[in-house]
């Protein structure tokens, strides 16, 4: 199991550079975990897409369908005072620290492209290109 953020699970759903280290990563690892928040995450993203015409509505709401269901099961609430502590001793949000006290709760890494997030908690949080190097247990 790894935690993903919502950029990893966008990046599965929305061809892009990195859609195929998406695939990757899944094909490694399927089985992803995220805080409930990023489904609010992938819904603004999939608003923004909407609003600049890069999907239509019927493919957004296709796409969330899917998402949801990869992460059904592996969704979870993450505890505030966590969140606090991790955001009051770095420079990230507390979006963003969700992601990473979920990851410090189940023992397992973050993946994440958000520089910040890997320059501010690399003990958790690991970069797609470092993850698929390292060797499956």
């Amino acid at each position: 199991m790894i935690v993903v953020d919502t950029n990893i699970i966008g990046y599965l759903y929305l061809s892009g550079d990195r859609s195929e280290q998406a695939e990757r990563l899944l094909c490694k690892d399927s089985e992803w975990a995220a805080p409930l928040l990023w489904r609010s995450e992938l819904r603004n993203v999939l608003a923004l897409y909407l609003r600049k015409s890069l999907v239509d509505l019927q493919t957004a709401q296709a796409i969330m369908e899917e998402a949801l269901a990869l992460m059904m099961g592996h969704e979870y609430e993450v505890v505030s005072s966590a969140v606090l502590k991790l955001a009051s001793a770095s420079r990230c949000s507390a979006y963003d620290c969700e992601f990473v006290a979920l990851a410090q709760d189940l023992n397992v890494a973050l993946v994440t492209v958000d520089r910040q997030i890997l320059a501010q908690f690399p003990d958790v949080a690991v970069s797609p290109d470092t993850y698929l190097r390292r060797r499956t247990r």
